[in-house]
C-alpha cells in the first residue's frame, strides 16, 4: 500500500518553482516549515491584483478603490473562516507570526502586566515566542517563566500546567514546535489556564499550514501565524484574538487608518481591527493569502496531514535504522507535524563526531536537496540538546516517497565525505 494519501505528483505541477534543476539535480524541497512553496492559484491572484483592481483601501470613493477595500475586507473575512473565528473583526494583519506576537506583546502586554505577574512559556518556543515576552517582561515588572523540556526535546505538558499558577496571567505556547515537530495538547493547556484566569497565546505558524485549525474547538484566546509557511506570499501574517481581549489595546502604531478622530495636541482610536492596522496594510498579498488558504482547503487539510505523517513516519523509520544519525522529538510520528531534525555523526559512538548541520546541507544541495540547518531561533532548545545546530527536513503536500528516498540517499553521500 502506498505511503502517501495525496498524488504529490500532481500537485507539484501546481508549484513552478519545483520544475527546475539545481546542481544538475532535481529540486527535492524539503524546507517547507521555513516557507512553502506557492500554487500558481497564489501567484496569479497576486499578479491579478495588480493588474485589475490595485488602489488604496478604506478611503477610496472610486470603483477602483472599492473594489480593493471589498478584496482586503474579504480577505479578513476567509481568515476568520479558516481558523473558525466567530467574527472577522479580531482579525489583524500583520508582516508575519514574528510581528503578530509582538503587537500582542506591546499592547495588551503592557496594557495588562503588573510587577508580579506571571508570563509561563516554555524552552522550545521560537525565538518570536520568547524574546517579546522578555521584552514585555522587563518593561512590565511581570516575572517570564520558562517551563524547562526534556533532554530529548520533549515538553512534559505536565510540567507546563503545573507553572500555571495564581498569579499567571498568559501562557504563551506553541502548538507544533519548529525544531522537534511535537503537536502539543492545546485543548488540555487551555483548561489548565483557564481555571487560573490566564490567558493561552498559540504560536500556530506551524500547526495552521498543516493541521486542522479551529481556535473555537481548541478554546485558545489568541494565535499567530503567517501566511508564507501555507502556500501564500511572504509580508502577510495575522494576529487573532477573541475581540474583548482587543477591545481595549491600545495601538501598536500611530498614523493613518487607526484614529478616529485627530487634534494638533491629542487623538483618539479607531475601533478594531483599523485600531491595530496603521497604514496602508499589505493589500496584495492579504488577497493573494485567499487563494493560498482555498488551495489548502480544495487539496483537503485532513488529506495533508495524513499525508505528511505518513512521510514522517517513513523518515523517521529509516533515520533511525543508521546508527550514525540522532533524531530529536517524540518518537511516534502521530505527534509530529511535518518536521525531523537530526544530526549526522561519523562514529556512533563518538558524541564528538558530529559532522556540523551546515556541512550537511552543503553537501546535500550539492544534490538538489534544500533542507534547513542551523539553530532554527531555538538556542535555548539547543542548549538543552547539547548541539550547537541540527539539519531539519521538512515535508508538505507536494513531498512524495521519491524525496525521502533522495534524502536518504544524500546523507548516506554525506557521511562517506567525511570517512575518506
Amino acid at each position: 500500500m502506498s505511503l502517501v494519501r495525496l498524488d504529490a505528483t500532481a500537485l507539484r505541477a501546481d508549484f513552478p518553482i519545483l520544475e527546475q534543476t539545481v546542481h544538475g539535480h532535481r529540486l527535492v524541497y524539503l524546507d517547507s516549515a521555513a516557507t512553502s512553496q506557492k500554487p500558481v492559484s497564489v501567484i496569479d491572484a497576486i499578479s491579478r491584483f495588480y493588474r485589475e483592481i490595485n488602489a488604496n483601501v478604506h478611503r477610496g470613493v472610486h470603483t477602483l478603490g472599492d473594489r480593493a477595500t471589498d478584496a482586503y475586507e474579504g480577505a479578513r473575512e476567509r481568515v476568520a473562516r479558516f481558523i473558525g473565528a466567530p467574527t472577522r473583526r479580531s482579525v489583524i494583519f500583520t508582516r508575519n507570526t514574528t510581528e503578530a506576537i509582538n503587537l500582542f506583546a506591546r499592547t495588551w502586554g503592557r496594557a495588562h502586566l503588573r510587577p508580579g505577574d506571571e508570563i509561563v512559556t516554555t524552552e522550545l518556543e521560537h525565538h518570536s515566542n520568547l524574546v517579546p515576552w522578555q521584552m514585555c517582561a522587563a518593561a512590565t515588572g511581570a516575572v517570564l517563566r520558562v517551563v524547562p523540556v526534556g533532554e530529548d526535546g520533549v515538553l512534559d505538558l505536565d510540567r507546563l500546567c503545573e507553572a500555571i499558577g495564581a498569579r499567571t496571567k498568559l501562557v504563551a505556547v506553541t502548538h507544533c514546535s519548529n525544531v522537534t515537530g511535537a503537536i502539543h495538547d492545546l485543548e488540555r493547556v487551555v483548561h489548565h489556564a483557564h481555571d487560573r484566569g490566564a490567558l493561552v497565546l498559540a504560536d500556530t505558524a506551524q500547526s495552521a499550514p498543516h493541521l486542522p485549525l479551529d481556535v473555537a474547538k481548541l478554546g485558545v484566546d489568541v494565535v499567530a501565524f503567517s501566511a508564507h509557511k501555507m502556500c501564500g506570499p511572504t509580508g502577510i501574517g495575522v494576529l487573532w484574538a477573541r475581540p474583548e481581549i482587543l477591545a481595549d489595546a491600545p495601538p501598536f502604531l500611530g498614523g493613518g487608518s487607526m484614529i478616529h478622530e485627530v487634534w494638533p495636541d491629542r487623538s483618539t482610536w479607531a475601533e478594531i481591527p483599523a485600531r491595530l492596522e496603521a497604514g496602508t496594510p499589505n493589500i496584495a498579498d492579504a488577497v493573494a493569502f485567499v487563494a493560498a488558504l482555498d488551495y489548502l482547503e480544495g487539496t483537503g487539510r485532513a488529506a495533508i496531514r495524513a499525508h505528511e505523517r505518513a512521510l514522517v513516519a517513513e523518515t523517521m523509520a529509516r533515520l533511525v535504522a543508521l546508527p550514525w544519525v540522532r533524531v530529536y522529538g517524540p518518537a511516534d510520528p502521530t505527534d509530529r507535524s511535518g518536521v525531523v531534525a537530526f544530526n549526522v555523526f561519523a562514529d556512533p559512538r563518538d558524541a564528538e563526531s558530529l559532522i556540523h548541520p551546515h556541512d550537511v546541507g552543503t553537501l546535500l544541495d550539492a544534490r538538489g536537496i534544500a533542507i534547513r540547518v542551523g539553530n532554527h531561533c531555538c538556542q535555548p532548545l539547543m542548549r538543552r540538546l547539547d548541539v550547537p545546530a541540527t539539519a531539519r527536513a521538512s515535508f508538505y503536500l507536494y513531498n512524495d516517497e521519491s524525496d525521502v528516498d533522495a534524502l536518504i540517499d544524500g546523507l548516506h553521500a554525506a557521511r562517506k565525505t567525511f570517512l575518506r
